[in-house]
């Protein structure tokens, strides 16, 4: 998979599947799979940091995984998280954490929200650096919105997203997740562009589907929006090896002759 790829699937009508990953284990049992592309996001601050929001993730946080699970991820197109605020400083300074996303290991980066965005997103597109964008609900603007709320639910609402999505395409974006939104107002926004969609709470007719990786294998239970679904349920499958594993040690059966030396 490579950034051309993204438009043929689109213009193929072939769906677009991605995961969110943040460790060089998970990366390495991704590479074995058929998912189109890994998708290191700043979700890392609530899965792997246990902060309550996005908002704790910083370029050094985000270097840090998107170095590991470049280093396990084989051929699969890895997409790099720009955190809270990190392009939304001089351009240099912006410039420079895209930069620094890329040299991790990054193949694209992604950003949220259109409005001041749009000559940045052309930069780096000029400068080498592809561009990922992210419209709807966008959690580093959580404050803004309210909370986790869907976006889009009114006339003026869904107006205002299906420009920004134009916006970004011009921009240069070479595609757009789309986060939160009605299902009927993601299928027109993914058919009035040229660019692929790719959808988390935004219906079916997107050009792809990416969900967090955790939430997919079920491993977390105390957050469960509506989108998810589970196709494993991790949780207790954990639970029970350890507690399998604390037994066997109490009984005796472990370890036995041929696991020691």
């Amino acid at each position: 998979m490579n950034i051309i790829d993204f438009h043929k699937k689109k213009t193929a009508g072939s769906k677009i599947s991605m995961v969110t990953c943040y460790d060089y284990t998970s990366a390495r049992i991704l590479a074995n799979t058929t998912i189109d592309c890994i998708l290191v996001g700043d979700s890392a601050a609530m899965t792997m940091h246990g902060y309550r929001d996005t908002l704790a993730a910083t370029i050094d946080m985000m270097c840090y995984h998107v170095a590991a699970v470049r280093r396990g991820s084989g051929d699969k197109f890895v997409i790099g998280d720009m955190p809270f605020a990190s392009y939304r400083k001089s351009l240099s300074d912006n410039v420079t954490a895209a930069q620094l996303l890329m040299q991790a290991g990054a193949h694209a980066v992604k950003l949220e929200g259109v409005a001041g965005n749009q000559d940045f997103i052309r930069h780096l597109t000029e400068s080498g650096i592809p561009v990922m964008g992210h419209v709807g609900l966008t959690p580093q603007l959580m404050h803004m919105l309210g909370g986790f709320k869907v976006q889009g639910k009114t006339q003026a609402g869904a107006e205002r997203l299906k420009e920004e999505v134009l916006l970004l395409q011009e921009a240069g974006c070479f595609a757009l997740v789309i986060e939160g939104v009605p299902a009927a107002l993601a299928r027109e926004m993914t058919q009035c562009l040229a660019i692929p969609t790719i959808g988390i709470g935004a219906g079916p007719d997107t050009d792809g589907q990416v969900l967090v990786l955790q939430d997919l294998l079920g491993l977390t239970l105390d957050f469960k929006p509506k989108f998810v679904k589970s196709f494993l349920n991790g949780h207790e499958q954990f639970k029970s090896s350890v507690d399998a594993f604390v037994q066997a040690i109490h009984a005796g059966e472990f370890p036995r002759e041929e696991h020691s030396y």
